[in-house]
């Protein structure tokens, strides 16, 4: 061989191994990694149409590493697999229910949730929208617990608070850069995360903070449940180092939510605006005596018809991320929001929603913990299969929603905010303050996004 083929083969060799050496440590933080793929893909696909080969690039690689030697260029792409140490699946399906207090629930939509909930590690509950009742809670120990990581659920109480300071409508592009826009419902019903981020940005954590605060987060939830725990809605911004205010209302990171404070929320959007107090009875006695017992009303109900086709998008759309909802039920609208993210080895699946049944709404939020099989996805198929299990026991044929009072209780010494660690008790309201179950110029199925191309960039794990 002669000396000038020999320097190029140790020439290449040199480059390879520049390569090698000049690649950054990979993150082992799950939310960093997330992160950092939501807004690679966000830049390399913001036109897909054009750029192909970024997109493919933009769902494989996590970091990419450019090595320049002259006017050589050597990219490599680091593929980043997350890790979980945390069971998706319960051994004994009987440690689930363990400890729940059944007395006072509906046993058929109770037998219907632990039917839906399966082995997988969670919790699900439903709710009578109209009044606050609690029908059933399965794995209430968790249900019950501090909360977590409310994940892309965060995205409702963020697009209400938009929709409330006037930033947007439901059909006003944001410019999320390269000339990429989006309006409310495709980014709802897609979980894209810039949108949220950008709104964010826009109103500013106080805004931001104070909309939480009106739809329940940080307060107790619940009516004298025995052993509800709170969430946490910090007092501070997450630092820019993190994503600030942006992944607040992205992830939710730094928020920690409970299934009780989500269903609360989803309630007030589901009857027009009035954010009850849950309670659980937990015996016949409870439930003849029955009474709906209001926090606050939320000025909302204007908004309610924005936010819907975006919600009813992610269970009906063909990019929706609840779309697997309708793989075991499809007899009517349901509208919601998927979450997913994951901590410390742990993944988050949440999915809440209600079903615009024949019979009344019904509320549900499905929480599960684990590993790689968790996410908001699998949340919704779950719930699918609640309502599949409600339609083979004739629930919506021949039982109907439970008939208690509408008007919530009055007392006019009551106090009018929640004590953090104490179930509060609400004020004295008139009943013409709550707003009609059905508001005025809500759509019964509302209509899917149209006019959008394809989205520039959505981390399914994040979804």
């Amino acid at each position: 061989m002669s000396f000038f083929p020999r320097l190029r083969v140790a020439a290449c060799s040199l480059l390879a191994l520049s390569a090698v050496v000049a690649m950054p440590a990979m993150t082992k933080n799950s939310k960093q990694a997330h992160h950092g793929k939501a807004q690679l893909a966000h830049v390399s696909t913001a036109h897909a149409g054009t750029k192909k080969t970024k997109t493919r690039k933009a769902v494989t690689a996590t970091n990419v590493v450019v090595v320049t030697h002259g006017k050589r260029r050597v990219v490599r792409r680091v593929r980043y697999v997350e890790h979980f140490n945390a069971p998706s699946f319960t051994t004994n399906v009987d440690n689930i229910t363990l400890g729940d207090v059944t007395a006072g629930e509906d046993p058929l939509v109770r037998a219907s949730l632990i039917q839906a909930l399966g082995n997988m590690n969670g919790t699900a509950l439903a709710i009578d929208p109209q009044n606050g009742r609690v029908l059933a809670m399965v794995n209430q120990k968790q249900a019950l617990g501090p909360g977590a990581e409310p994940c892309s659920t965060i995205k409702l109480t963020v697009a209400l608070a938009a929709l409330s300071e006037g930033l947007i409508t439901k059909d006003t592009p944001v410019n999320l850069g390269r000339g990429y826009k989006v309006d409310l419902t495709y980014a709802l019903a897609r979980s894209i995360n810039p949108y949220f981020e950008e709104l964010g940005r826009q109103m500013g954590f106080e805004t931001v903070k104070h909309y939480a605060n009106q739809f329940g987060l940080g307060e107790l939830a619940g009516y004298n449940i025995t052993g509800e725990q709170l969430g946490i809605y910090p007092d501070h911004p997450l630092p820019e180092s993190k994503g600030g205010v942006g992944k607040m209302c992205s992830f939710g990171e730094s928020v920690e939510m409970t299934p009780l404070q989500l269903g609360a929320i989803v309630s007030a959007i589901a009857n027009g605006g009035s954010l009850f107090y849950l309670q659980h009875p937990t015996t016949p006695e409870e439930i003849a005596s029955f009474q709906p017992r209001l926090k606050r009303t939320l000025n909302i109900q204007k908004y309610i018809p924005d936010m819907l086709p975006g919600m009813a998008g992610a269970v009906d759309a063909s990019y929706g991320t609840a779309r697997s909802l309708r793989t075991n039920f499809s007899e009517f609208p349901i509208f919601g929001k998927t979450g997913t993210c994951s901590d410390n080895g742990t993944r988050f699946g949440w999915f809440a929603g209600y079903g615009d049944g024949p019979n009344g709404r019904i509320v549900t939020v499905f929480f599960l913990t684990g590993g790689r099989p968790t996410f908001g996805p699998k949340a919704a198929e779950l719930t699918g299969v609640f309502y599949r299990a409600l339609a083979d026991k004739s629930y919506f044929q021949q039982h109907a929603v439970p008939q208690v009072a509408t008007s919530p209780a009055t007392d006019p010494s009551a106090a009018t905010t929640a004590i953090p660690g104490q179930s509060p008790t609400p004020a004295a309201l008139p009943t013409s303050s709550i707003p009609a179950t059905e508001t005025t110029g809500t759509p019964a199925t509302a209509p899917l996004p149209t006019g959008f191309a394809k989205p520039c960039a959505v981390n399914a794990a994040t979804c």
